[in-house]
């Protein structure tokens, strides 16, 4: 791979990356019905307005389901594959690079339940009972999967492990992912 190949994908991935994360974040949030007025999700919602509200005309919500955020994050991860694809000079079936996304957009959602739980771990050490809106966010985004958890592990003592637990079971999944990506 030359220079200018790497830099041209690694812009693709920035770029592209950004905004898939900015649109599962607003499906997620939406999802779990997190607070629209926190500051954070003004943000998101301020920033995947412009696509996301054209696109609703088109592709209707089902339940409490956005399809067009889900359409919009797979069209993204798609075109994403397939110019870092050309840009390295591979041809790759379009069902190929399809697998790749959904599997992609899994990877990415597991991730996104990681990084909430550390943020919320790590605000509950740095700032425990402030109210902060990364944490709340993480709180809502992280309390569906960690509910039932809680309800299975006590603490010990004073300590939550639960965190612990949810954590290894992403990464598990993480690895059950990857594993059927390769045979995919």
């Amino acid at each position: 791979m030359s220079l200018g190949q790497d830099i041209g994908s690694l812009l693709i991935q920035f770029l592209f990356s950004f905004l898939i994360i900015f649109v599962m974040l607003r499906f997620l949030l939406a999802w779990v019905r997190a607070d629209f007025y926190n500051p954070l999700s003004q943000a998101i919602v301020s920033v995947t307005n412009p696509v996301l509200v054209p696109l609703r005309r088109l592709i209707p919500a089902i339940g409490r389901i956005d399809t067009a955020a889900i359409v919009l994050m797979v069209v993204l991860q798609f075109i994403e594959i397939t110019l870092i694809q050309l840009i390295l000079g591979r041809p790759t079936p379009w069902l190929a690079i399809f697998i790749a996304t959904l599997f992609q957009l899994v990877r990415l959602g597991i991730w996104v339940f990681i990084a909430a739980i550390f943020i919320q771990v790590i605000m509950s050490w740095v700032a425990p009972g402030t109210r902060n809106p990364a944490a709340s966010l993480a709180w809502s985004l992280t309390e569906p999967l960690m509910r039932p958890l809680r309800r299975v592990i006590p603490p010990i003592g004073m300590i939550d492990i639960t965190p612990m637990i949810a954590i290894l079971a992403l990464f598990i999944a993480l690895r059950i992912v990857d594993h059927l990506a390769a045979y995919a």
